[in-house]
C-alpha cells in the first residue's frame, strides 16, 4: 500500500461483491492457477486441523476443496458480503457440508483461540489496515494455528494504472500491500515465523474492454475512498484505451499480476514495533505467462 492516507470505501466494496455474488464468475486462468498454488501448499504443512477458517470465501470452491482434505475438520466459509456467502453455501453437497458466515474478517464473532487454519485465498488485498485483519486472525487462532494466504502485491495490473495516468490525474486502481508492509503487519500482530514469497503472472487479453470485463466478474471494481465519483468521461476512456493499446504484444493486450504467498504461525504475544523478520530464502520471485 503505497500510502497511509489509502483507504477503501467499505459500501462501494459491498455493493461489488454483493452484485458478482448473485452470479458469480467462473474464475479465469490466472485466479484457477492461484487458487490451485495455495491449495497445494497446505501439503507442506503437517496439519491435523478440526477446525477450519476460509476468510473471504467467494462463491465456496476453495470451502469444498478443504472439506474434502481434511474431512474430519468443520469447515467455515466466511465472506462479508451476503450474496458471496449465500453462493457458498448453495455450493456444499450432503455429504461434504460446511458452515457459511456472513462476517467482517477484521470483527469476527468467533471464540478466541478457536480456530486451527485459517486460509485465506485472494482477500486480504481489499482489506486497507491488514495489521487488524492481523490481529483478529492471532486472536482465533490457537497457539500454532496457522494462516495461510494469498493477496495482491502492488505491482498488480501495472499496465492499467499507467494508461488511466494518461488519460487523468484521478485514482482508477485500489493500491496493495507490499511484503515488507504484511511482514511487518503480521509480526506486530503476534503471528511468529512469517514466510512470504511473490509470482508475477502475465496474462493477455484481446482487448482493454475484455480485461475490464474480467475484473468486473470477479466484483474487482475500484473501491478507493478517493476514487472519482462521477461517471468517466467518454474522451477519457478513450484515452486510457487508447494508451493501453500502445502495450500491446502479439499475444493481446498485456495484464501483470504479483501474486503475494504468506504463512504464519499463531504466536503467544505481539513483537515488539519496529520488528518483523522474513527468512531470506523464503523469499523469491517467479514469473509465469499465458
Amino acid at each position: 500500500m503505497s500510502g497511509a492516507a489509502f483507504r477503501f470505501d467499505p459500501r462501494a466494496l459491498a455493493r461489488s461483491f454483493d452484485r458478482v455474488g448473485t452470479q458469480p464468475a467462473a474464475a479465469g486462468a490466472g485466479a484457477a492457477r492461484i487458487a490451485g498454488e495455495l491449495l497445494e501448499r497446505l501439503q507442506f504443512f503437517k496439519l491435523e486441523p478440526r477446525v477450519i477458517v476460509d476468510l473471504g470465501c467467494g462463491a465456496g470452491a476453495a470451502a469444498v476443496q478443504l472439506r474434502r482434505r481434511y474431512p474430519r475438520a468443520q469447515v467455515l466459509a466466511v465472506d462479508s458480503a451476503f450474496a458471496m456467502a449465500r453462493a457458498a453455501r448453495r455450493r456444499q453437497r450432503f455429504w461434504r457440508r460446511f458452515d457459511c458466515l456472513c462476517a467482517d474478517a477484521r470483527a469476527l464473532p468467533l471464540a478466541a483461540h478457536s480456530v486451527d487454519l485459517v486460509y485465506s485465498n485472494l482477500m486480504l488485498q481489499w482489506c486497507d489496515a491488514p495489521a487488524t485483519l492481523f490481529a483478529q486472525v492471532q486472536q482465533v487462532l490457537r497457539p500454532g494455528g496457522l494462516l495461510l494466504f494469498s493477496t495482491l502485491g502492488p505491482e498488480t495490473l501495472w499496465e492499467l494504472r499507467a494508461a488511466w495516468a494518461s488519460a487523468d490525474q484521478a485514482s482508477h486502481v485500489s493500491a496493495f500491500a507490499d511484503m515488507p508492509q504484511l511482514a511487518a503487519a503480521m509480526s506486530h500482530a503476534g503471528l511468529s515465523e512469517p514466510v512470504m514469497d511473490r509470482e508475477i503472472l502475465h496474462t493477455h487479453f484481446p482487448d482493454v474492454r475484455a480485461l475490464m470485463n474480467e475484473l468486473r466478474g470477479y466484483g474487482a471494481r475500484h473501491a478507493a475512498d478517493d476514487r472519482r465519483r462521477t461517471l468517466t468521461g467518454r474522451t477519457r476512456l478513450q484515452q486510457m484505451i487508447k494508451a493501453y493499446e500502445s502495450q500491446r504484444t502479439d499475444a493481446g493486450i498485456p495484464a501483470t499480476w504479483e501474486v503475494i504467498y504468506g504463512a504464519g504461525f499463531a504466536g503467544s504475544a505481539p513483537a515488539a514495533a519496529g520488528e518483523f523478520a522474513v527468512p531470506l530464502g523464503a523469499i523469491r520471485a517467479r514469473g509465469h505467462s499465458r
